[in-house]
């Protein structure tokens, strides 16, 4: 009875909200609820969208931790099911550091700003999201405008579809073209043969054309190359990079590159389009302007921080570690000591 008067009370505030005492592992129910896709009585079945008396609100859930983040996840999954929740990840870099995130850690990333931006309700892969959790980290960090445009690749078996034309667009959306695919983010052609290792998937997959056709696509093994089970949803391949070097990004390099000689060895070949591990800490420098998660989130959206106190205090630490980062960043060094982004 408390629980419910307490959600009650909860979707019933104003927009400044308010605060709630209970314990961690009522945040899942807490969460599920306020989405408006669990019963009060507890009464779902996993796996299933319909919500209970109707569509309630998106629902961001911020935590302290990544940890947390993924915890909550969880335990919104086995409530939601697994199709109605997301998890936001935050960089494992910081953001001057001279490193680029993961691919996986991006795909993952891009694969939620899509379902954010342009949900499809026909694949419960880019389907409608209920739910996002993600640690504070994720939500202070800029963005490059417009990710949750870029389009996820798809086949199935059956489909026409030309092989230069895909794989010019995984080249156009951050994959790498290697001779043996081995990690996430990488394509192979092999005459007929297409191999992609999208970053959300656990194996890559291996498609095969017949002309202008796609004939068959399985999955198989990254160490041994091995044939597995025939992929039944296909390829869906969500871009791997939050910086592509489009024209745009590439003038801007070249123009850049003139203007600070020190940095001229990462802008240079950026410019001639060729990618550089941690090129994604000059997106500020390279873009017109950066965006946040917030915005991505539909209206009416409802925004849950677990354990304010815990964040705020992570938050400033946060803030605190990228600022010395930045003044003694390998950019500083680069260029002689100013840096061309903040």
């Amino acid at each position: 009875m408390l629980f419910r008067s307490a959600v009650e009370l909860a979707t019933s505030l104003p927009a400044l909200g308010g605060d709630f005492i209970a314990p961690a592992a009522l945040r899942p129910l807490l969460v599920a609820a306020l989405a408006g896709q669990h019963g009060l009585e507890g009464q779902h079945s996993a796996g299933s969208h319909a919500r209970d008396g109707g569509p309630g609100p998106f629902v961001l859930a911020v935590t302290a931790t990544a940890r947390e983040a993924e915890e909550l996840a969880a335990g919104l999954s086995s409530l939601l099911g697994d199709d109605a929740v997301g998890y936001f990840p935050a960089w494992e870099t910081l953001p001057h550091e001279r490193l680029s995130p993961r691919s996986d850690t991006s795909g993952q990333r891009l694969a939620i700003l899509r379902r954010l931006a342009h949900p499809d309700p026909s694949d419960p892969r880019s389907g409608p999201l209920a739910v996002v959790t993600t640690p504070v980290r994720s939500l202070l960090q800029p963005m490059v405008p417009g990710l949750g445009e870029l389009t996820p690749v798809r086949l199935e078996a059956g489909q026409q579809a030309s092989l230069e034309d895909t794989v010019a667009h995984l080249v156009e959306i951050g994959y790498a073209r290697v001779e043996l695919v081995e990690r996430r983010g990488e394509i192979a052609v092999r005459g007929g043969l297409l191999d992609v290792f999208p970053p959300t998937d656990e194996h890559p997959l291996r498609i095969e054309f017949w002309g202008d056709e796609v004939e068959e696509i399985r999955s198989f093994r990254a160490t041994d190359q091995r044939s597995l089970a025939t992929a039944p949803g296909g390829l869906w391949a969500p871009p791997c990079r939050e910086l592509l070097l489009t024209s745009g990004v590439r003038d801007r390099a070249r123009q850049l590159a003139s203007e600070w000689p020190g940095l001229h060895d990462i802008l240079g070949k950026m410019a001639e389009g060729i990618t550089v591990e941690g090129m994604e800490a000059l997106a500020p420098a390279l873009t017109d302007r950066m965006e946040l998660l917030l915005s991505y989130l539909p209206s009416g959206s409802k925004i849950v921080a677990c354990d304010p106190e815990r964040i705020r205090a992570r938050a400033a630490e946060l803030v605190s570690t990228s600022q010395e980062f930045l003044e003694a960043s390998w950019v500083n060094a680069a260029a002689g000591g100013e840096v061309p982004i903040d």
